[in-house]
């Protein structure tokens, strides 16, 4: 039997569909719960649809749980970067934006570029995800609380309210940094790979989990630059013809929660580790700008954690055991 394809526009209280024969477009649109889950499964099933291609935007946690139930129903799932749609539809000229279009032409791309298909992260892996983003989160909150009590305010209720406010976020930051460590404490394979990437200077246990919680599985990535690409770590050249010849930058088309935890540990490892730091001082001769530098210490960290993860080895200065792996 022919395979279907299935387009899902997610959105958070509800889920648009198109179903693609390769002639024609059948629409619905379902409640974004358990139950809506269910009768979109009926939905497909009704019209005899059971060898389906189910393509869907990478949404986190609103695209997550219809995405893991389909799957369970025996349903290919593809989980596809924003990005390549909206590029997609750029180059198909869409003037129209409504979930119905959204999802036929999400069914459309699925049609033309056969995404890879997408696995559910183990619950560890979830779970890790959850506490590093949630840590995050408290973060965030902190430092604009911080800022606030900060920023000249006189009353004296007022300060101590922020006060009191900032003295409790500071005790969820360090019970949330506990409970990440213990979790991983308890999974075998999360510990494992922590261990392998603390070798790498630069890498702190923190770091390392937040690593793990945003890359999820390392063999789900072919090459060091497929991952890199998740990351938006990958440079974008503006170059044509002999008069444009614009500095390049960072694409940042990718999960931003990534980039943030590979920024402070490629400052460190700028200086500390030995493959990062004779990479910028060549960078810095070839007259990048330091910010440029970073970005490139960022990707070539990423390229270390690949190699690492890959291989099952500690970091090893000479660079040796990582090379193929991250090609």
């Amino acid at each position: 039997m022919e395979q279907r394809v299935l387009g899902i526009d997610v959105a958070k209280e509800t889920l648009d569909i198109a179903l693609s024969d390769g002639y024609r477009l059948q629409h619905g649109q379902f409640a974004n719960t358990e139950k809506g889950h269910m009768q979109i499964e009926y939905w497909l099933r009704e019209r005899s649809a059971t060898n389906v291609h189910v393509c869907m935007e990478a949404t986190g946690q609103y695209g997550d749980k219809v995405a893991e139930y389909l799957y369970t129903q025996g349903f290919s799932v593809s989980v596809v970067n924003p990005a390549r749609i909206k590029h997609y539809a750029n180059s198909k000229l869409r003037r129209n934006k409504t979930d119905k279009a959204d999802a036929q032409l999400i069914a459309e791309y699925c049609v033309r570029e056969k995404p890879a298909f997408w696995t559910p992260p183990p619950a560890s892996f979830k779970e890790l995800q959850a506490l590093v983003r949630h840590l995050e989160d408290l973060q965030g909150l902190k430092r604009q609380e911080a800022n606030r009590l900060q920023s000249g305010v006189r009353s004296t209720f007022v300060l101590d309210n922020l006060t009191s406010i900032c003295d409790y976020l500071d005790e969820q930051i360090r019970n949330t940094k506990r409970e990440i460590q213990e979790h991983i404490n308890r999974h075998n394979e999360l510990k494992r790979m922590q261990e392998l990437l603390i070798t790498i200077p630069g890498i702190g246990k923190l770091t390392a989990s937040k690593l793990l919680g945003e890359i999820r599985n390392v063999v789900d990535f072919q090459s060091a630059r497929q991952l890199a690409a998740y990351a938006g770590l990958t440079p974008r050249n503006f170059l044509s013809g002999t008069s444009v010849h614009k500095k390049s930058r960072l694409s940042k088309t990718g999960n931003t929660n990534l980039r943030k935890a590979l920024y402070m540990p490629a400052v460190v490892a700028k200086r500390r580790n030995p493959i990062i730091r004779s990479f910028c001082e060549r960078l810095s001769q070839n007259g990048l700008q330091p910010m440029e530098v970073i970005g490139a210490a960022m990707r070539k960290l990423l390229h270390l954690v690949f190699g690492i993860l890959k291989t099952g080895r500690p970091f090893d200065p000479n660079y040796l055991n990582l090379v193929q792996a991250s090609s």
